[in-house]
């Protein structure tokens, strides 16, 4: 098959984005490969930890940005067309999708295994490299610690209509209900919905939520906990009133939402693709996660998160198959409920 559009080598010295598509080399390096990546994640996330993967192994990275149902869906309707090589995802439910279509490699197991097995599919097709944790984020001057919902299911009583925020229509909100989902079932989930989509002011974005909590506009909102850890590390500009609550005790709340990193069965570069995504799980590129600004979760085994952030091990998150996570379901029960 042949590949369009890719990009001659660059003096460049790291992997790079520049708007929506960019390609980056190595200086001297004049007849690369070139790697087509899908990518839904945080540009400064993926940029840190692919740091030097073109000056180690000489192949140059180009990217195509979106969001993670988008990339899905085109890859889908692209098929075994698709430029893509790789598929990274924020959240896992969309990255799932293509597993159950079909259209991923089989990872090498040396890839599987320098990740958590909490953090992966049994399929052994995808994997994560990045993990969050959903958390309530609330107003202290509204809610003292023993006000505080004992499970996320609990934010559907009709006691906090109109004092609480979700993101609806973010992939991040909706890898949430889709954790709901694979846990308690339909009848619960749709029940919980309903709730939310009469307690519950619907804002744009995890940071708008965060903002509304913290100006007492709501009483709590749902939300991953990289954004106020982020926000504390930069000052506390947008957060700096607002607390965190982890629910912990195996509740739904504390689903610990995984971004995912997969081959598309349909590349034809399949063992430099391979070699991106063991690169993305490697000791060092998790660490140099760890280390930066992103404050996301680690999951690469024997690697330790941010020292900012609780352990991963006193999280009391649920366990959760990340292949059992239905974003077409999410959809269709929000939409039904009137949240989408």
């Amino acid at each position: 098959m042949t590949r369009p559009g890719r990009a001659t080598a660059a003096a460049l010295t790291a992997v790079c984005l520049s708007g929506a598509l960019a390609a980056c080399g190595n200086a001297g390096a004049a007849d690369t490969d070139t790697l087509t990546v899908y990518s839904a994640q945080h540009e400064s996330l993926v940029r840190t930890m692919l740091e030097g993967f073109t000056d180690e192994t000489g192949i140059e990275v180009e990217f195509r940005d979106g969001n993670d149902a988008e990339l899905a869906n085109q890859i889908v309707q692209e098929g075994e067309a698709s430029p893509a090589d790789v598929f990274l995802t924020e959240n896992s439910p969309s990255i799932a999708v293509l597993d159950r279509e079909g259209l991923l490699a089989p990872l090498e197991q040396q890839t599987l295994d320098q990740v958590g097995e909490q953090f992966r599919p049994s399929s052994g097709t995808w994997t994560g490299f990045a993990a969050r944790s959903t958390v309530l984020v609330y107003d202290p001057t509204a809610l003292a610690e023993d006000q505080l919902p004992a499970s996320i299911l609990d934010l559907a009583d009709p006691a906090w209509e109109g004092r609480i925020g979700i993101a609806a229509g973010g992939a991040d909100f909706q890898a949430i209900v889709a954790a709901v989902l694979a846990l308690r079932g339909e009848e619960a989930t749709r029940a919980w919905l309903e709730g939310l989509e009469r307690n519950a002011a619907v804002y744009q974005s995890n940071t708008a939520v965060m903002v509304a909590a913290d100006e007492g506009e709501i009483d709590a909102g749902v939300m991953y906990h990289y954004y106020w850890y982020r926000d504390q590390a930069e000052g506390g500009l947008k957060g700096d009133d607002a607390r965190l609550h982890f629910f912990g005790s195996g509740d739904p709340g504390a689903f610990l939402s995984t971004s995912g990193a997969a081959v598309l069965a349909s590349s034809d570069q399949q063992d430099d693709a391979q070699r991106l995504v063991a690169y993305l799980t490697s000791p060092e590129a998790q660490a140099r996660l760890a280390e930066s600004t992103a404050l996301e979760y680690a999951v690469g085994v024997g690697v330790p998160s941010a020292e900012a952030l609780p352990p991963l091990d006193t999280l009391g998150a649920p366990a959760v198959d990340p292949a059992s996570l239905d974003q077409e379901r999410v959809t269709e029960l929000m939409q039904e409920v009137g949240l989408l």
